[in-house]
């Protein structure tokens, strides 16, 4: 594996990269699977505990959509300034303070307590409100792994990046019983434990910013001679990816974990722990899921594993929401959890692989921009509806938009063949 000058490896770092990087693929891969791991663990257990933290500090349904909103806008401002100028500064430096970011908004969310500051805080930071990625992170992580890949490996490599983002947001879930288990073994009080849990997120971006500080800065595989430069020849269909993406981030966000697990708090009286583990096997489940869409790709086509596993996941959403009993419900959204996330790496192999290699950067956050901005939007829709009682419908028009996503996504990009 070729390396950096100066930079050597000890045996124990080419022992991790072996079992972590796909074979062929430039070992500075290896700081941003790891990050993904740490910010996976910390989304997955905020996006349980953020409903309970704010019903805990006295705020209602509504707080929990307004604050997932202020977040993804934030996020999605956030990605199309690094679209527009991102290109002209050093990727790892961006990454470096993407990470002092995070730092600032775990303190920020562990020492506030009234609305208005957390909105703020919610809006510049990087609080994820779903295990799913829409931060600041996606768009930098994403050009700087195609960069490390060839075209062979590149859908393995960000097959690997959405497992361990997937595998640890499940860990992270099963930690949202943490404070629980405080308040019970010691004098702090339920709310004060919680927020430890967000001073420990703040601890979790200085790890960050240390282990950013370890990719290098030449480009691997011969990048560093084609300059990042905004969109060209690809626009037109990055354009159109943009378009369909934001249907699908918008219905997305009606059921991101946050409002989720309030739905499921709210709708059954399932616990925070519970939640957790709940979460926690449906990330498992999506984790083994993606292992599945490497080999599903090469055999029927990056497009065709994107619609057709997506599809019936979308068709479980909506029976959970009509579902009479828990048991039931639950079943059904961990079926949905085992299909649902099997476009993510195939999605993002497609977008790098119909465009040309200086586009990378541009495409990737200009096609994630959607994914945050009109997904901002509908978490304070669907905490609305479910305030006024109508509890399940969020469920039931995001499983009914996916679809229309889905056969849009097929009839228009079908006879679109990648470009390496």
């Amino acid at each position: 594996m070729a390396r950096h000058n100066g930079h050597p490896s000890n045996a124990r770092s080419s022992w991790l990269e072996r079992i972590a990087l796909p074979s062929g693929v430039h070992a500075d891969a290896m700081p941003l699977l790891a990050g993904r791991a740490l910010r996976g663990i910390c989304d997955g257990y905020v996006a349980v505990l953020l409903p309970s933290y704010l019903l805990a500090l006295g705020f209602d349904s509504m707080a929990v959509g307004l604050i997932s909103s202020a977040t993804l806008i934030g996020s999605a401002l956030a990605t199309i300034l690094i679209g527009l100028v991102g290109h002209r500064y050093p990727q790892r430096r961006l990454m470096m303070l993407a990470a002092a970011l995070m730092f600032a908004t775990g303190l920020g969310f562990a020492g506030f307590s009234t609305l208005w500051p957390l909105l703020m805080i919610a809006f510049v930071g990087t609080l994820n409100p779903g295990s799913g990625d829409v931060s600041i992170f996606l768009p930098l992580e994403h050009a700087r792994l195609a960069e490390s890949a060839t075209p062979d490996t590149r859908t393995a490599l960000f097959a690997r990046y959405g497992l361990i983002g997937a595998f640890s947001s499940a860990f992270g879930a099963l930690a949202a019983a943490i404070p629980a288990w405080l308040a019970g073994q010691s004098r702090l009080s339920l709310l004060d434990a919680m927020r430890l849990m967000f001073v420990f997120y703040g601890i979790i971006g200085l790890l960050l910013w240390r282990l950013y500080a370890r990719v290098h800065a030449a480009q691997p595989h011969g990048a560093a001679t084609a300059a990042r430069t905004p969109l060209g020849p690809s626009r037109p269909i990055v354009l159109r990816l943009a378009m369909l993406f934001s249907v699908d981030a918008f219905a997305g966000g009606l059921v991101v974990n946050s409002l989720l697990s309030l739905w499921l708090m709210q709708r059954f009286g399932l616990s925070p722990a519970a939640t957790g583990q709940f979460f926690f096997v449906a990330g498992v489940l999506t984790t083994f899921s993606q292992l599945a869409a490497v080999p599903l790709a090469r055999k029927i086509g990056l497009l065709n594993t994107m619609v057709f596993t997506h599809i019936p996941s979308s068709l479980c959403l909506i029976a959970a929401a009509f579902a009479p009993t828990l048991a039931l419900s639950l079943a059904l959204l961990l079926a949905r959890s085992a299909l649902s996330q099997m476009d993510v790496p195939t999605r993002t192999a497609y977008v790098m692989a119909v465009v040309t290699p200086p586009e990378r950067a541009a495409a990737a956050s200009l096609t994630a921009v959607p994914r945050s901005l009109t997904a901002a939007l509908s978490p304070a829709l669907a905490a609305a509806l479910m305030a006024y009682g109508f509890t399940s419908t969020p469920l039931v028009a995001c499983g009914l938009l996916k679809i229309a996503y889905d056969l849009a996504m097929l009839r228009s990009f079908r006879r679109v063949k990648p470009l390496n």
